[in-house]
């Protein structure tokens, strides 16, 4: 019974926060809802690729090699595939293995 409540609540919380917006705004979409709409995932994954580097140490080795090379990596896999799920599992493995072989 727990668990039936816990769930209908979960539903009719994301079921709102759904809705919310169109409540709100109606059908037109004010302008800068739409400019955060096309910046913000940009920004979201710069700052995390910085959280990501913020504690490599460039000066001792390996010098940065591993993030550098498995970052480049999933970069270049996602301009050419698309596929972010792809991307990020070649990068993980890019990564792991060179931890293991280099550092």
């Amino acid at each position: 019974m727990t668990a039936a409540i816990l769930i209908a609540v979960m539903a009719l919380t994301t079921m709102a926060l759904r809705f919310l917006p169109f409540l709100i705004f109606g059908k037109k979409t004010p302008a800068y809802i739409s400019y955060l709409g096309r910046v913000l995932p940009q920004a979201i994954i710069a700052l995390l690729v910085v959280y990501c580097l913020k504690d490599v140490s460039f000066a001792d080795a390996p010098h940065g090699i591993p993030e550098i090379i498995a970052g480049g990596a999933v970069a270049a896999m996602q301009a050419w595939k698309r596929n972010p799920v792809m991307s990020i599992l070649l990068g993980t493995a890019l990564y792991m293995i060179m931890l293991h072989v280099i550092g």
